[in-house]
Order: C-alpha cells, then sequence, then structure tokens
C-alpha cells in the first residue's frame, strides 16, 4: 500500500529490479538515488505532496535475505514462476498543518508495513516480457512518539514488464486494488467528535476499497552505473468504502515522479537469483 511519498519514489526503484532478472546480477550493490515526485497527500486529498530526495541505497541479493530496490525482506519459496517472501516498507510522515482539510487534527507519522507477498509469473509472451499477479497483505504500524499498530493492508496487482522495449527502454504497466481494513481507513478518513466542526462533522470509517490503481513506469540505463526512470500513477476512488468522510475530497487523484541512480560500487561474486 505505497500511499506516501517516499513509497512513491521507492517505487520509481523497484519498478525495473524485475527487468533485469534474466541477465546475471552482483551479489550487492551501492549508489546513491535522487529523484522528485508529487503525489497527494493521502488517497482522496485534495492536497499534495511535493518532494524531492537524495538517499543512498545498498542492494543486497542473498538466496533469503533480499534488500534491493522491491524493499527488504525475506524470501521463503522460489521457483521459475513462483516467489514467497516477507517484505518490509516504510514512508514518509505526514504534518496536518499543510493539509487544510486536517487542519487542528493529529498528524500522520512514519508508517512502517511489513507482510508476507506471492509473486506469479502468469506468462511469458516474449524472451524480455512478463505477465506477473503480486498478492501482498501487510500490517501497518504508525511511529509517533510511540509505535502504534494501525491495521492491515491489502493490493492485489498485475502487471506487465517489458526489457529493451525500444532502444533500451525498459516499461512496466501495472493495475492494482487497494483495499484496507476498518482500523487503517480509519486511521485516513475517520474524525472523532473532538476534532469535529460544521465544515467537518464526525465521521466513523469502515473496511473495504481505498482505490483501483492504474501506473506506468519507464527507465533506461545511461550506463553500467547510471539508470534514469519515472512513472505515472492514477487512482480511481469510485466505489471507495468511505467516499462520504469530510476528509475524502476527491473523486480521483493522480502522481508522477522522475529519478535517477547511480551505482559506485559492487560485488564481483553475482547473485543466485
Amino acid at each position: 500500500m505505497k500511499f506516501r511519498l517516499l513509497i512513491c519514489l521507492s517505487g520509481m526503484l523497484s519498478m525495473f529490479s524485475a527487468q533485469a532478472q534474466e541477465r546475471p546480477l552482483p551479489l550487492w550493490e551501492a549508489g546513491v538515488f535522487a529523484g522528485v515526485a508529487s503525489t497527494p497527500a493521502y488517497p482522496g486529498s485534495a492536497d499534495r505532496s511535493q518532494r524531492a530526495l537524495a538517499l543512498p541505497f545498498f542492494i543486497y541479493r542473498g538466496e533469503v535475505l533480499r534488500a534491493d530496490r522491491g524493499g527488504i525482506g525475506a524470501r521463503v519459496m522460489r521457483t521459475d514462476d513462483l516467489e514467497f517472501d516477507v517484505g518490509f516498507a516504510a514512508s514518509l510522515p505526514a504534518n496536518s498543518k499543510n493539509v487544510a482539510v486536517r487542519a487542528g487534527m493529529p498528524d500522520m507519522g512514519t508508517l512502517v508495513e511489513f507482510g508476507p507477498r506471492l509473486k506469479m509469473t502468469l506468462a511469458k509472451p516474449t524472451a524480455g516480457s512478463r505477465w506477473k499477479l503480486e498478492l501482498p497483505v501487510r500490517t501497518v504500524l504508525e511511529f509517533s512518539g510511540g509505535m502504534n499498530r494501525q491495521g492491515w493492508a491489502a493490493e492485489p496487482e498485475i502487471s506487465y514488464e517489458s526489457r529493451d522495449l525500444i532502444a533500451g527502454l525498459n516499461l512496466s504497466a501495472n493495475a492494482s486494488l487497494v483495499f484496507g481494513d476498518r482500523s487503517l481507513n480509519q486511521y485516513f478518513y475517520s474524525v472523532a467528535p473532538r476534532f469535529a466542526s460544521a465544515a467537518r462533522p464526525t465521521f466513523d470509517a469502515k473496511a473495504g476499497l481505498i482505490s483501483t490503481r492504474l501506473g506506468l513506469s519507464l527507465s533506461k540505463e545511461i550506463n553500467a552505473d547510471l539508470r534514469v526512470f519515472g512513472f505515472l500513477r492514477y487512482d480511481s476512488y469510485a466505489g471507495a468504502a468511505n467516499l462520504n468522510s469530510p476528509l475524502h475530497l476527491n473523486a480521483s487523484g493522480s502522481s508522477a515522479g522522475l529519478g535517477l541512480t547511480w551505482t559506485f560500487g559492487r560485488s564481483t561474486e553475482l547473485a543466485r537469483n
């Protein structure tokens, strides 16, 4: 459930990691990632978050322990067309004073998600392309003056990936449904009586659909150490479970970002995938 800006930027990194699986990869790589992104402050928000980030990255492709562009996790099982792992992700906090409709409400802290994920290759139309299905379920923890569990999220996703589509350009297109349990949806959309006003009545959020998501990502390798990439994403909130929340203002949302990675170190030992 990639709602916040850091997750969007991480998504720009993860979109091409799977596209390189057909070639031998180093056991580890180290480098620097820089990117800019613009995204809604949260699903259904009328306010946006824009940020530029420059961060170091470290990739480790062990047979079990994995720290790569898709996140940090432990791979439990893998075959040619099936993989099961336990993954982690994190996102940046959001200050309510920067979101007009949430003025006076608690800030949204740093969110950390972890849980199991099943990944299946559905088809390989060509040697450089594939259709893939991912079924992640993750618990969500908030860190803000302590640790609080904020519920569960699920995002079944189907994607199409193509390597070297045109002149070395890699493409990833995906469609997914984002669901939250009652606790998580309350975190985003509920208004407790003490925060209610004439313009922001009380609201008790329920479990269900958060959004229907379409995404497109592109990347290109400039040389062995430098890669550029970008993404576009569209979220439709039609049929969402909490459209009547006073915090849910928009019928749709869009996100976009650009970035690059520079790898300055890698192992001579190759990963076993």
